[in-house]
């Protein structure tokens, strides 16, 4: 019963692992402590025992000779005595010698039996100890050696680890139109009336991908099998766009029944109204209808335009919408004639910055407005797919593919798992030779920088920043500069700041404008009336900005996410591209160590000597009272309206 003895001070049953080993591991010291002290104590015991046996043999010593001299005056007194009889018998000499062994014999008994029973107190004490060590605790049953805990490694999944490698120079690896025979006549002539002879290397590998599972049919892909979904990991500017708008045009175009099957979800109104209108391009001349869902129009206005009412019947007007994930929501929630029944193609653009929104469990309602149950029980009816079985593919229903795209697609096999892929196939400009077993020690993931993009960092002073970004434009005569700021507050206040110096035409690109307002301000500065957009990241996500020669970061992004999709607004098309970000002293190790984690060839440094600010500085300390007092007014004009 011993082995189920147990101190309820050590704790409750149900600590954690660790928690129970540290406990044993301090028990077991106490215990190791006792024993020792008791050996030490054993020992001192030896030791007084031996210096006791050590007095008593020098006691023997001394007593040895009085003993003999005391026999020997006894003899002599018995040969004084036996003398006048001059004669001495056998008898009395046996006695004497018998009286003295007597005396030697006695004192080495008594010595015998100390030391024996000094040696017994000893084995006593020491059988002793095992008992008093068990007593305070449970019996040990085993020792706490420490094991070599094997490194944990990173193991990709396949599609992960060897993807389809895309060329990341656009330049030398153009691929003619007309060699990539999967694409439809029509769209050719379309393709070539907007100027397009050459696909970009991403184009090229895609599209005839995306058209491999419609060859047969919306109905099934290749052999008959559901098709697999795609990802796409591809620098900023590689025209990935078109590489899901041409696929999708070319196979919806011989529709019969006007339904939606094509969902575009997008992040930001901007990039939505971006796609859409390469879509409109690309559909025209078919009977195609695309419709975009992004909060620029009323609910109403855009519910009239996904569906109308004929008789007790709902019919759709849409074949592909273009959407932000809020809007979308709020159709599936709303809008009982907006249906997803018949959708084929799902993109999700920006995609790790749509996985990161996840919270609104927007794929999920999709899933569920797919699969809808009480739906059509027909041939054309649908049930959400399992596993891959003879069963599961009779009768045959309309797929769902889902078409990834984003410059910096995670390689988290946990945040891909929540868009619940089949056997993707992942196509990606970034493949490393080595094994597809990583440490988790070096988690660090590389991305796609644009091929032509020079990038510079420029040291300075939190007060010298707007004069550094004021001798950029004015003395080094940079043009067509888009600015990123961490808020939308400080965007306003440089811009103000900018504004009030003079010398510069500069505009702002944040939430506080309206919609209209951003796309005119767009307009503008594609067409090089501003010299200067001071922007938040609302658009450094995906926005095709024409002509785009530098980017400024004027604070220092603190994600390498958020870097690589600000400088991809330059750079793009195989075009080159400039980008200065402004560094604080707190701020240069850590960025410099991030981009070059993230695999960016190099970033240049550049100093401005502060001679080249000296003349501006006294205009920029009058502009700086001015915009004190513009601000004043602001919040005065502010607290008015309120």
């Amino acid at each position: 019963m011993s082995l189920f003895l147990m101190n309820r001070y050590l704790g409750d049953d149900d600590d954690d692992e660790d928690a129970k080993e540290s406990r044993s591991k301090a028990l077991l010291e106490k215990l190791q402590k006792q024993a020792k002290e008791r050996e030490q104590q054993a020992l001192s015991n030896r030791t007084v025992v031996k210096s006791e046996e050590d007095e008593k043999e020098g006691k023997r010593k001394r007593r040895k000779p009085e003993d003999s001299e005391e026999l020997s005056t006894k003899v002599k007194k018995s040969k004084k005595k036996a003398s006048p009889l001059k004669t001495e018998t056998a008898e009395d000499q046996t006695a004497a010698t018998e009286t003295s062994s007597e005396v030697e014999s006695s004192t080495a008994a008594k010595q015998q039996s100390s030391k024996d029973k000094n040696e017994s107190e000893i084995q006593t004490d020491t059988s002793a100890e095992p008992k008093s060590s068990s007593q305070p605790g449970f019996p040990i049953l085993g020792g706490f050696e420490k094991k070599t805990v094997q490194k944990v490694h990173r193991v990709l999944p396949q599609w992960l680890a060897q993807p389809d490698v895309i060329q990341k120079d656009i330049k030398s690896n153009l691929v003619p139109v007309s060699l990539v025979s999967e694409i439809c006549p029509k769209l050719l002539k379309r393709l070539e009336k907007n100027g397009i002879h050459n696909l970009f290397p991403v184009q090229a590998e895609v599209i005839p991908a995306v058209l491999e599972g419609v060859c047969h049919g919306l109905l099934m892909g290749r052999g008959g099998y559901r098709p697999r979904d795609i990802c796409v990991s591809a620098p900023t500017g590689s025209g990935k766009t078109l590489a899901f708008v041409i696929p999708i045009v070319q196979a919806l175009s011989e529709r019969v029944l006007c339904q939606v099957r094509a969902l575009i979800v997008l992040p930001t109104k901007e990039l939505a109204q971006q796609v859409y209108k390469v879509f409109c391009t690309y559909a025209e001349g078919t009977n195609l209808k695309v419709v975009m869902i992004a909060g620029q129009k009323s609910f109403a206005a855009e519910q009239a335009s996904l569906s109308e009412n004929k008789g007790a019947l709902s019919c759709s007007l849409a074949d592909i919408v273009v959407a932000t994930p809020g809007r979308l929501v709020d159709h599936i929630n709303k809008n009982d004639g907006f249906s997803l029944q018949h959708l084929r193609f799902l993109v999700i653009d920006e995609a790790d910055r749509m996985i990161d929104s996840m919270h609104q469990s927007w794929l999920k309602l999709v899933t569920q407005a797919v699969y809808k149950k009480g739906g059509d029980l027909s041939i054309f009816g649908r049930r959400e797919p399992g596993p891959i079985t003879a069963a599961s593919l009779s009768p045959s229903q309309m797929p769902l593919q889902k078409l990834l795209f984003s410059a910096t697609l995670t390689q988290n096999p946990e945040k891909l798992q929540q868009l619940g892929l089949h056997q993707p196939r992942l196509f990606s400009s970034i493949h490393s030779s080595a094994s597809s077993t990583q440490e988790a020690s070096q988690p660090s993931e590389k991305f796609n920088f644009p091929e032509g993009l020079t990038e510079y960092y420029i040291p300075c002073t939190l007060s010298k920043k707007p004069l550094i970004l004021l001798h950029l434009l004015l003395r080094l005569k940079f043009s067509t500069v888009l600015c990123f700021t961490n808020s939308r507050e400080a965007a306003h206040r440089l811009f103000m700041l900018v504004k009030l110096f003079g010398g510069v035409q500069v505009a702002e690109f944040s939430s506080r404008l309206s919609p209209s307002e951003r796309k005119k301000t767009l307009r503008d500065f594609e067409q090089e009336k501003i010299q200067l957009v001071i922007s938040t990241d609302a658009a450094a996500r995906g926005i095709d900005i024409q002509g785009v020669k530098c980017v400024v970061n004027y604070d220092a992004p603190q994600f390498i996410r958020t870097y690589i999709h600000r400088v991809g607004r330059t750079a793009r098309a195989g075009k080159s591209g400039i980008s200065f970000t402004f560094l604080l002293g707190v701020q240069e190790k850590n960025f410099l160590q991030m981009v070059t984690d993230a695999g960016s060839p190099s970033v240049q440094k550049q100093i401005i000597q502060p001679e080249s600010l000296k003349s501006m500085e006294a205009c920029y300390e009058q502009t700086l009272v001015e915009l004190g007092n513009a601000i004043k007014d602001e919040k005065a004009k502010k607290r008015r309206t309120l």
